[in-house]
């Protein structure tokens, strides 16, 4: 029997008995249709699978039904809610639908929609990061991690995780193998099924196209080629992947003319940046051994936050730390500043008005980098003068040439302080 699509008005019964109403179609992909409906006074989409499309469609359907009972792992997923009943050989399941604020991923990669600032393009880092974090804490893996599978909104960078259909848990695969280009080299091979330690590939790639515009295994190899053959494809991105700012091969560099927004962004941030994009690209985590946990790309993401800082000259933000002296933006020098190191230098902060401590600098147990424990303020009578606010509900104790306590809502001078301790189990040092 073809597949008829639905009309606007039908009503598609839920596995729950309840009903939804056909309002009108938003969109189609390659597994399916997305219609926005009426459930129970609010509006909701609800994405109907093409019959051929779904792959053991038995347990399909009853990993989405398990995922359901489940939950989502964070907010930022737009995670099923209600399954349908199975209708002609189909189902589909119902989810929220997307603010309009939101963005395709494709629309920034494509420069049709631009971050408002490096602080907005890094949160979004975070947040998908964090998301997946979340999601493998949980047990899952994701295997089929891609481009397509993110809404961002550019003025914040808050993120939505979408297309979450193939999310199972560990050791469960439901015959998905992930889009070209973002598949692990073992995965290519066909050496194993997508689990979480390819998902961390697929991050990487996510992440190196959100900073850099670029595909980390395409270079100069790739372009001397005439055509990307499946054989030339299983090559490249499999049996001999190469990344194109490996520290020691230098075969597969990016070209100008061709690659030229990772040539130009690639120098725009700190080594601790560079050094881990070629870590997790490096041919040891490229064989998928020893790849970057989530837990490290929330600290590097972090600290990549916590260096932004504003330019004297242009006003525009920039990236500060030992390895960048001068404004990505205008050039202009920028002179040292003081540096916050916590939890034994594992995280670092720029001590630099508006940059802002968290509960993840502050707190021994926690690795939480969005609830705001502590902020650099500028005295408002002397600019010149700089002081960290503690903004958290704990009393903050010095050492240098006063110590003192700072009680929540109190302000430390930078300046006369070398150490805080926040708690008997978490300080930190202020170095130069």
């Amino acid at each position: 029997m073809a597949f008829e699509e639905f009309n606007n008005g039908d009503q598609i019964a839920l596995e729950n008995g309840n009903v939804a109403t056909i309002i009108e179609k938003l969109g189609e992909g390659g597994q399916g249709i997305v219609y926005r409906v009426s459930l129970d006074g609010k509006e909701y989409a609800l994405k109907w699978y093409f019959p051929q499309k779904i792959s053991k469609s038995d347990g399909f359907y009853k990993n989405l039904k398990n995922n359901i009972e489940k939950g989502a792992p964070n907010d930022a997923f737009l995670w099923p809610k209600y399954l349908t009943a199975i209708e002609n050989g189909s189902f589909g399941y119902i989810m929220d639908l997307r603010p309009q604020n939101y963005h395709d991923f494709s629309d920034i990669l494509l420069n049709k929609v631009c971050f408002s600032s490096p602080s907005a393009t890094v949160q979004a880092g975070l947040n998908i990061v964090n998301g997946f974090r979340d999601l493998h804490r949980k047990g899952y893996s994701y295997q089929d991690l891609n481009d397509g599978n993110f809404f961002i909104d550019p003025m914040t960078g808050s993120v939505l995780i979408c297309d979450n259909d193939n999310v199972a848990p560990y050791g469960t695969n439901l015959g998905i193998k992930g889009k070209a280009r973002y598949m692990a080299p073992e995965v290519v091979r066909g050496l194993t099924r997508p689990n979480n330690a390819t998902d961390r590939f697929s991050l990487a790639v996510v992440l190196f196209f959100l900073f850099f515009r670029n595909h980390p295994l395409e270079g100069e190899r790739l372009v001397r080629i005439p055509c990307l053959t499946e054989e030339l494809e299983l090559k490249y991105f499999g049996l001999e992947p190469l990344f194109i700012y490996d520290s020691a091969l230098q075969a597969n560099r990016p070209m100008r003319g061709i690659h030229d927004n990772v040539i130009r962004l690639w120098p725009l941030f700190p080594k601790f940046i560079q050094e881990l994009f070629q870590k997790v690209f490096s041919k040891d985590c490229l064989s998928g051994k020893n790849r970057p946990t989530d837990n490290e790309w929330q600290i590097a993401l972090t600290n990549l936050k916590s260096c932004i800082v504003t330019c004297p000259n242009c006003n525009d933000e920039t990236f500060i730390d030992e390895s960048l002296g001068k404004c990505i933006n205008c050039g202009c020098p920028i002179p040292k500043q003081r540096i916050l190191e916590c939890k034994d230098g594992k995280y670092k902060v720029v001590l630099f008005p508006g940059n802002k401590l968290y509960r993840c600098h502050t707190d021994s147990t926690s690795d939480d980098y969005q609830e705001v424990t502590g902020q650099v303020i500028a005295n408002p009578q002397n600019p010149k003068l700089w002081g960290l606010k503690n903004l958290s509900d704990e009393c903050w104790n010095t050492e240098g040439k006063e110590s003192k306590m700072i009680p929540p809502g109190g302000v430390l001078l930078i300046t006369r302080t070398s150490r805080i301790v926040f708690s008997a189990s978490c300080s930190a040092e202020i170095i130069y």
